[in-house]
């Protein structure tokens, strides 16, 4: 038996599948079978049910799974429980929502640096829902994403910033009512496989708001280029942090029954990263309370 072999089950068992857990554990499907098969043999324990296509794992199997995410979690946490003092260091892969990542995220890393410099960060963006499919697969740690529709039980979520939607327009737009502006001009739509593009679409239906699509980005940087090129208006997130470098542009509250997303730090809650994901979570809050990233 070998902590290897104790991840490959784990992964097997997230994933429904010697194959795709090959994959994630960089492995043949070969070796992931003969793994299993030694575990089987070694301790005499019948893991999974032959009878079906896919790896389906028996009463036994699903007993040794959760056993198995302990110890493998009190591996990982080893040398942070024998380490003397504060001291925190290791590997953070940190998922992170594209809107985050030229203000906020980038001065949170900045204070980690400070108060943990012995913390390593890898960077992985991408969706709230997909950040929360690599979290759920063990390919991330962490990520600071958009408050999800819904949330698994076995995550945690800590609130990081609440940004208001607004309504992005060029400098020189006419001064109308967001309403009268939202009918009246081309529209530029925040992605709608984000969150936050899906709240966007939400509260037009809701205040039966029909605008005229002319294009749908996922960045907020090519949206607010786009708009300040006088191609469209948008409705975006007004970001936690201000920017040194930015477009000529307005930014006009919705009214009555303002929209806002939660941006917020979402982990595992059996993750052997607590310590880092939480010198992670005061970073950010650290840099929410600056709220200014300036490149000097």
């Amino acid at each position: 038996m070998s902590i290897r072999a104790l991840r490959t089950l784990i992964s097997i068992h997230r994933h429904g599948s010697f194959r795709v857990a090959a994959e994630f554990e960089n492995l043949t499907p070969a070796a992931v079978s003969q793994q299993m098969r030694n575990l089987e043999s070694s301790w005499k324990l019948e893991l999974f049910e032959r009878s079906h296509r896919s790896p389906k794992l028996t009463s036994t199997g699903l007993a040794l799974v959760n056993e198995a995410e302990v110890v493998v979690a009190a591996y990982d946490n080893m040398a942070d429980r024998v380490r003397s003092g504060n001291e925190i260091f290791g590997e953070l892969i940190l998922g992170a929502v594209p809107t985050t990542l030229t203000g906020l995220v980038p001065l949170a890393l900045s204070q980690l640096k400070i108060l943990h410099p012995s913390i390593r960060v890898r960077i992985v963006p991408g969706l709230s829902n997909q950040l929360l499919l690599q979290i759920d697969r063990g390919q991330i740690h962490a990520a600071v994403i958009s408050m999800p529709e819904v949330l698994s039980s076995s995550l945690s979520f800590s609130k990081i910033a609440d940004e208001d939607l607004v309504l992005l327009t060029a400098e020189n737009t006419e001064n109308l009512s967001p309403v009268e502006l939202l009918k009246s001009q081309p529209f530029i739509r925040f992605n709608r496989d984000a969150v936050v593009g899906r709240q966007i679409e939400s509260w037009l239906q809701h205040n039966d708001i029909v605008v005229n699509d002319v294009m749908e980005l996922e960045g907020l940087e090519a949206i607010s280029s786009m708009v300040a090129a006088e191609l469209g208006i948008s409705i975006v997130p007004q970001r936690c942090i201000i920017e040194s470098h930015h477009l000529p542009l307005k930014k006009i509250p919705l009214g009555k029954g303002n929209p806002s997303r939660l941006l917020g730090l979402v982990s595992r809650m059996d993750s052997p990263k607590t310590n880092v994901i939480k010198a992670a979570e005061t970073a950010l809050l650290k840099a929410v309370s600056i709220g200014e990233f300036t490149i000097k």
